[in-house]
């Protein structure tokens, strides 16, 4: 029998704020934490909004002359886990700590200095290069600085899957604590990719929106309006524990993690499958994972990204799933405030699933004013909604068509 799995700490940091209380309290007022972009100079570039983590000090987490070590998502992973690691309280002590592991994902690594460092062989050859040019950017550096600082000797990996990256880390996290291999885990994603070959890249294949003007109403999902997503960046890290685990020392348990799915589209490298095929199967999946039915779901924190293409085909697939009760659902993208956080996305919409089981309401989907007729479902528009929830299902969809969702319990002692 499968060993139950628990949540005890969230920690989340984005456009909307730095720190999990701030960041949910935000989301909650229904706050945008989209702005222009002050990272880089967008000169020329289609694209000038984004989902910026401003004010953020990397010296708040990281000791100094340890962040030319690290790209900006390993600065962002670090200051994640700190706030996940203080709310659960978890201590890594050395009898405890092969049983403690990290599993943190990101969709692009480092491209801030893989871009900084590009410049510096261009202009000054390769005797320019910093030597921590590579640690920096590789993806599992996430995981790598984070089991240092807390001495987790237990099982240490990465995803990469684009967008749904930081849910498979958090799904694969909760696998390796149901079959035994650990009894803790610190998992989710972190992603920094807000520089100027990634931000023209997405422009060039027309993903992003171009409604400069007006950033906080820029990422709209699911309205006739939208005309693609708002780049973001941050990080969503969760501590994962063994029920029994948890228990003997006391920790504050916010949820139970009870399902985990992953599919695969095999149909387009960027374009979701018709009707939603891969998206309906991950659902369906997760929730037979768990056990249950689908008429327990009560809340979906959708993918949502603010694309034409991708609203549309989630909620063809949510009709798909829930059949008669589909419009009864309350369904919510809070990229409509975060911005897409790619890679970390996963992870940072975990936690607020997490904390909508935890307090009973629903974040809103902001800038929902025009519906479009395609998308027809309970959107939980503008305004944060007061609930009665049990299960909350959280989907991530990626480039290459790789899907996952995650299915939360409500905990009640």
């Amino acid at each position: 029998m499968n060993r139950r799995v628990v949540v005890t700490g969230v920690g989340l940091l984005c456009g909307c704020g730095i720190g999990t209380e701030e960041v949910w309290k935000n989301l909650l007022a229904g706050e945008s934490g989209i702005g222009p972009i002050t990272l880089f100079d967008t000169t020329g570039h289609d694209a000038r909004i984004a989902g910026e983590v401003r004010g953020f000090d990397p010296l708040n987490w990281v000791e100094k002359k340890e962040i030319k070590k690290m790209g900006r998502f390993i600065q962002f992973a670090m200051a994640g886990a700190d706030f996940a690691m203080k709310m659960s309280g978890l201590q890594v002590a050395p009898e405890i700590s092969e049983q403690v592991g990290v599993y943190i994902a990101s969709g692009i690594g480092g491209f801030d200095v893989i871009e900084r460092e590009h410049t510096k062989l261009m202009q000054g050859g390769p005797g320019k290069i910093s030597p921590f040019f590579i640690p920096a950017t590789i993806v599992n550096l996430a995981a790598g600085h984070v089991s240092i600082r807390y001495g987790a000797r237990g099982p240490n990996s990465a995803t990469a899957t684009a967008c749904s990256a930081s849910a498979h880390a958090i799904g694969d996290a909760f696998r390796i604590i149901q079959r035994g291999d650990a009894d803790a885990m610190i998992c989710g994603g972190a992603e920094a990719a807000i520089t100027p070959l990634s931000v023209g890249g997405f422009a060039s294949a027309r993903a992003l929106s171009t409604r400069n003007e007006e950033p906080t109403r820029a990422s709209r999902p699911f309205d006739a309006q939208r005309d693609g997503f708002v780049i973001g960046e941050g990080a969503g890290i969760l501590i994962l524990e063994e029920l029994e685990f948890a228990r003997r020392r006391g920790a504050p348990i916010l949820a139970e993690i009870v399902g985990y799915g992953m599919t695969g589209d095999a149909y387009h490298i960027t374009q979701p499958a018709e009707g939603g095929d891969g998206a309906y199967r991950v659902m369906k999946r997760t929730i037979a994972d768990a056990g249950v039915s689908t008429d327990v779901v009560g809340y979906v924190n959708a993918h949502g990204t603010s694309t034409p293409i991708g609203d549309a085909i989630e909620t063809c697939a949510m009709k798909r799933l829930f059949g008669d009760r589909a419009k009864s659902v309350p369904v919510s993208s809070t990229k409509s405030m975060t911005g897409h956080l790619l890679g970390g996305a996963g992870g940072l919409e975990a936690g607020i699933s997490i904390l909508a089981l935890r307090d009973q309401i629903l974040p809103p989907t902001i800038n929902l004013e025009n519906p479009d007729p395609q998308c027809d479902l309970d959107y939980v528009p503008l305004h944060s909604r007061k609930v009665s929830v049990s299960y909350a299902l959280s989907n991530s969809f990626g480039f290459g068509g790789t899907n996952a969702s995650l299915l939360f319990k409500r905990w009640e002692a």
